[in-house]
């Protein structure tokens, strides 16, 4: 994967040249805001950047991304690995003498009862990378220090996923004692310890003392700041916080860098994050694949991508992969879809004899979106306007996040459409086709279809390991995905951090999950 680092000024460009020479600084907390809150405590159960950023800190996981080397993997709980000829078998040798917060002792028990977790959870228990993990046939521990993964076919992101910022790993006893622990209990083996949780103000970690790497974390803590909107620039361009981890608009990023001066620095990358629309197909008229094809075809987001990249945090057009990723649709076999021609009348005059032949030529419906404004407001009014051009009149239906996730993730739910987030810690089909699979394959699907022909498409993608051919079968994938118009993507992402230049070790990656247990920041003061 290639991304790009853009840093504003002399002195922030010096600054990052000299990094690597720096020698890290022990002591002091890092100040940063979170614009929006987790809607509780289970690693396995979320997929917000409320949630990764203040609770990361706390885990650990089987393996991570070396941040330096991105998209490359290290271990974490991991030692060392290999991995089977065959691809079926995945061996991992565990470090020795790591303790959890509550001073127990870390085992293999803990990675396979974690992971037992992850691919089939317990009644009540809610996991999203089920489908992730469902090529796992067994998990052996032969030793307290070795677990063993035995797959049913080989899986090409089967690696990757070990180093899945989401696969916290959890105390086998505490699970045993009670599954639902995770979601109400903070206890990991992390570099920091919990403290306190302030709902509608703070998050509070400390330095875990025993923690297994060697001098390691530099910081004595972080507070992380809910603060969203207007409040939380003003707090950044008076550097009461050093940073927010998320992104930044355009315009929000330069009037922090005006404030602070050669104070600044600023890192940007493209993002694999998309806002994607999920029609309810449970609900009359989204059962019809017309009427959802329609509102795809209404919108136009090669105009949209250039408006929008103006004054939020979306820039690129692409499908249901990253654009500019080597096995995403190129330009030319993008614009063949429909809802990526750029001849944007035409495909309005389709859109509306969709309707009309449906049977809804004067549609109204409700859009359930997320009180997080960037890039959701701005995003939301957009496809309400590109919908009001075909005579579709919509409902804008903000939710805080708690209720916006909920809405859609209820077993029956009510919802018309929502403005919904893909977005992951790397480019990995397996991982962004997640969102396109049958309700049942996928518990981040709230489209609620079923649809084999996707699902033996995804079946085949997972397991070829030539990429040539793997990239036919995407192509096919996604010409299904989007006629079918279950869940339609937006326009891609850009991430802009903007942080106090005294936050070092820390590097900007594609992705607002990756990289964020804090282990190697240190503050220069």
């Amino acid at each position: 994967m290639k991304f790009s680092v853009l840093l504003l000024s002399a002195v922030t460009m010096a600054a990052a040249g000299t990094m690597a020479a720096e020698t890290p600084k022990s002591g002091g907390v890092l100040r940063f805001a979170v614009s929006a809150e987790p809607p509780n405590y289970d690693c396995h159960a979320n997929s917000s950047f409320a949630f990764i950023h203040p609770v990361r800190p706390h885990y650990s996981t089987l393996l991570k991304f070396d941040t330096a080397k991105y998209p490359a993997v290290k271990g974490d709980l991991a030692e060392s690995w290999t991995v089977a000829k065959d691809g079926l078998a995945y061996t991992f040798k565990l470090r020795k003498g790591v303790k959890f917060h509550d001073g127990s002792t870390f085992s293999s028990e803990d990675i396979r009862a974690t992971y037992d977790r992850l691919r089939n959870p317990p009644p009540g228990v809610r996991s999203l990378r089920q489908g992730t993990y469902a090529d796992i046939a067994a998990i052996e521990t032969p030793d307290p220090l070795t677990v063993v993964f035995k797959l049913k076919k080989p899986n090409a992101s089967m690696l990757a996923n070990f180093a899945s910022p989401w696969d916290c790993v959890y105390s086998a006893a505490k699970l045993k004692q009670d599954p639902k622990f995770p979601e109400r209990n903070i206890m990991g083996t992390g570099p920091f310890s919990f403290v306190e949780h302030v709902a509608g103000s703070h998050w509070t970690g400390r330095k875990f003392e025993g923690y297994f790497e060697k001098d390691k974390p530099y910081l004595n803590g972080y507070l992380a700041v809910f603060i969203a909107g207007a409040p939380m620039v003003n707090a950044l361009a008076a550097g009461e916080v050093m940073v927010e981890f998320r992104g930044h608009s355009p315009a929000d990023r330069d009037r922090i860098v005006k404030a602070l001066g050669d104070r600044a620095v600023v890192q940007e990358t493209p993002w694999v994050c998309s806002l994607v629309v999920t029609f309810n197909t449970r609900k009359k008229p989204f059962d019809d694949a017309r009427v959802r094809r329609a509102l795809s075809l209404a919108v136009d987001r090669w105009s949209g991508a250039q408006a929008l990249s103006k004054v939020a945090l979306v820039r690129h057009v692409g499908g249901i992969l990253r654009p500019g990723y080597d096995l995403a649709a190129s330009e030319k076999e993008l614009v063949q879809l429909p809802g990526w021609s750029r001849d944007i009348n035409a495909a309005r005059a389709e859109a509306r004899k969709l309707l009309q032949a449906a049977g809804v030529p004067n549609l109204t419906f409700a859009l359930t979106n997320r009180t997080v404004a960037m890039p959701y407001t701005p995003v939301g009014v957009y496809l309400i306007d590109q919908w009001r051009q075909i005579g579709v009149n919509v409902k804008h239906e903000q939710l805080e996040t708690r209720l916006y996730l909920a809405a859609q993730q209820r077993d029956k739910p009510t919802f018309d459409a929502a403005l919904d987030f893909n977005c992951d810690f790397m480019d990995e089909p397996n991982l962004q086709l997640q969102k396109y699979l049958s309700h049942d394959r996928s518990a981040i699907n709230y489209a609620q279809q079923t649809d084999r022909v996707l699902d033996d498409l995804y079946d085949k993608q997972s397991g070829e390991l030539d990429r040539k051919k793997r990239y036919a079968i995407l192509r096919e994938f996604e010409k299904r995905a989007l006629d079918q118009a279950y869940t339609v993507p937006t326009i891609w992402w850009h991430r802009i951090i903007v942080h106090h230049k005294v936050l070092k070790g820390w590097n900007i990656l594609p992705s607002h999950y990756a990289g964020q247990d804090l282990t190697d920041v240190w503050l220069d003061q």
